[in-house]
């Protein structure tokens, strides 16, 4: 691994300093590139013993070039350093326009994701995606909706507090992947191609070495003046009937390979994984391919680049003499040839394994920069909430809250004046039960549940295109939740204002009857509405339990607490606040 600096402090000056080295070595490289010209010439015109002198200048041309794309890749490490901490102000004071929003990952039939902004303008995935790969954003999206594994979680969990603990190592993974990776083809093909296998013959291998030993032969022949410079035409055409065995195969490897950018980035990243202490089964589990091998993983991806380098320039000016006078493409498929038989299989895994390892790094850098350090407990049933707050508001700003609900009491009604936290606390629950099945820690002292899935419908909609209005939107969530609740599933539910969409009469019975029917299942959760009615339900229905939010009306204003209180709201705010936006209510007399 080469020495980079990833210290994320200084940046400016750093910057300034490197891209002054580069431009120096840049300059040196020219002078000797003429140099080179020149020493070549002499070479050809006075004397071989400039030949000497000509290899030394080739020897230090490469190695300017060598250094100056060090420097450069350096200062590509400092820019993304500059942009991660751009970044990082942004999900600490939780301002995140500008941050990949996952839209493309939106799915209203998903049984909770569109109700918890866990993609969007301002959503979790802002907060917690540190991707590069499109397949990286994709495996991260699948798991934050994934369905809930307590089991699975509880290991991702020892991962991610493990890597919170490495900074060093998430800002070298981070940054290299968001210095160099370049999508520019799908893993697909050249993972395909790697796994394929290629045709080999004993003409090439005869060929292969014949082509250099004989182009070297003739040329001394022909510069000493025994053999005519014709001959050189003659020994061009007869290479050019074997090179066409290998031009297809080669021009497929060249197409397959990645772009040198993208295995740069596989190259740095599994460097650093191999040089990585890590103590945590999922950790070490996720590591042990790339350190169990003769080779380390980093070196394959050296020889493949150095292959593909040469590969994907075969139709450079100066290869193709070379080519054509010694015939180096029968070597090179030779070479490639058998890399592929002795490491393609293994190096065919590698992508996907990355790919698993920046969701982890995401993980990592979330419990690191903003994660909510809470405990997770254990419950039998239900779930149980010390000081919960939602990770989408700004610390500081956030009002959190407790909440207990088990079997006793299964069916929460929530009632409450307009815009005095319902929502947001419902949506602080489903959010932080996301959090908890991520591997992550939750926003609370304390937060645990049992074995359910989680469902909510909270943000229902209408469409026009397909002629659905909002309340037969909400019914259809409503069917859905039924269906499971009836097949026996354990599942926790989160319903916002519960039936909006019809009559207040039709609305508070069919709340009653879901209420019934909900009441005789495994199913638990919480139902919040503007039916201060529904509150009678207590009495009647022994699971079901009345907590509010509140609102404290003045003449000018209306202060609120955002927290969750034992019992029915005993005053709403409706009135006040439509008169604060100037509606004008007639004196009743």
């Amino acid at each position: 691994m080469k020495g980079f600096d990833f210290e994320n402090s200084g940046l400016s000056e750093k910057l300034r300093t490197v891209k002054s080295k580069a431009a120096t070595l840049s300059f040196l490289r020219l002078i000797v590139f003429f140099a080179m010209g020149g020493l070549f010439v002499l070479s050809v015109s006075e004397s071989p013993i400039w030949f000497l002198f000509f290899g030394a200048s080739v020897v230090a041309f490469i190695s300017l070039i060598r250094k100056y794309n060090d420097q450069k890749d350096q200062e590509a490490i400092y820019l993304a350093l500059e942009k991660m901490n751009l970044e990082r102000e942004k999900r600490f004071s939780r301002k995140l326009k500008g941050l990949d929003a996952g839209v493309e990952f939106q799915e209203k039939t998903h049984p909770f994701s569109n109700d918890l902004d866990l993609f969007g303008d301002h959503s979790l995935f802002q907060l917690l995606n540190h991707t590069v790969s499109k397949k990286g954003k994709e495996t991260l999206a699948a798991q934050m909706k994934s369905e809930f594994d307590l089991d699975k979680a509880s290991t991702l969990r020892i991962a991610s507090a493990e890597l919170a603990t490495k900074p060093d190592f998430l800002l070298a993974m981070e940054s290299i992947g968001n210095a160099f990776y370049n999508e520019e083809k799908s893993n697909s093909g050249w993972v395909n191609w790697l796994n394929s296998e290629d045709k080999n013959s004993i003409l090439i291998s005869i060929f292969a070495f014949i082509g250099p030993i004989g182009g070297l032969a003739l040329a001394v022949l022909t510069y000493l003046g025994i053999v005519p410079g014709a001959l050189f035409g003659v020994w061009v055409l007869i290479g050019m009937a074997f090179l066409s065995l290998v031009f297809k195969p080669l021009k497929k490897a060249a197409e397959s390979i990645p772009s040198r950018n993208q295995l740069k980035t596989y190259r740095y990243w599994l460097a650093v994984l191999e040089e990585e202490k890590l103590e945590s089964p999922l950790l070490k589990k996720m590591q042990s391919p790339f350190l169990t091998r003769e080779v380390k993983a980093s070196t394959l991806f050296d020889q493949l680049d150095s292959l593909g380098l040469w590969i994907q320039n075969r139709i450079n000016v100066l290869y193709i003499p070379l080519n054509l006078f010694f015939w180096t493409d029968l070597f090179l498929y030779l070479r490639l040839i058998s890399w592929k038989k002795k490491h393609g299989n293994l190096v065919a895994n590698f992508p996907a394994q990355l790919v698993e390892w920046e969701v982890l790094i995401s993980l990592g850098a979330f419990e690191k920069e903003v994660g909510g350090k809470g405990k997770v407990i254990p419950v039998t049933k239900g779930m149980i909430g010390k000081v919960v707050s939602h990770p989408l508001l700004e610390p500081g700003v956030a009002v959190p809250n407790d909440f207990v609900i088990d079997e006793n009491q299964r069916i929460i009604l929530l009632t409450g004046a307009n815009m005095s936290g319902k929502t947001t606390f419902m949506r602080t629950l489903g959010i932080n039960c996301v959090l908890v099945n991520l591997g992550l820690s939750p926003f609370a002292e304390e937060f645990g549940f049992s074995g359910f899935q989680l469902y909510t419908s909270m943000r229902n909609s209408d469409n026009l295109g397909e002629s659905v209005s909002s309340f037969y939107a909400e019914l259809s969530r409503i069917k859905q939740l039924i269906d499971r609740i009836e097949k026996g599933e354990h599942i926790f539910f989160l319903l916002d204002e519960i039936l909006k969409g019809t009559n207040t009469e039709d609305r508070i019975a069919g709340s009653e009857a879901l209420i019934r029917q909900v009441d005789n299942t495994n199913a638990m959760g919480i139902i919040s509405t503007h039916d201060i009615e529904l509150a009678e339900l207590e009495e009647r229905i022994g699971s079901v339990q009345n907590y509010s939010f509140h609102s404290e009306i003045h003449d000018q204003n209306i202060d609120f607490d955002y927290k969750i209180k034992r019992g029915a709201c005993p005053s709403f705010n409706a009135h006040k606040l439509m008169e604060l936006m100037g509606i004008r209510f007639q004196n009743e007399k």
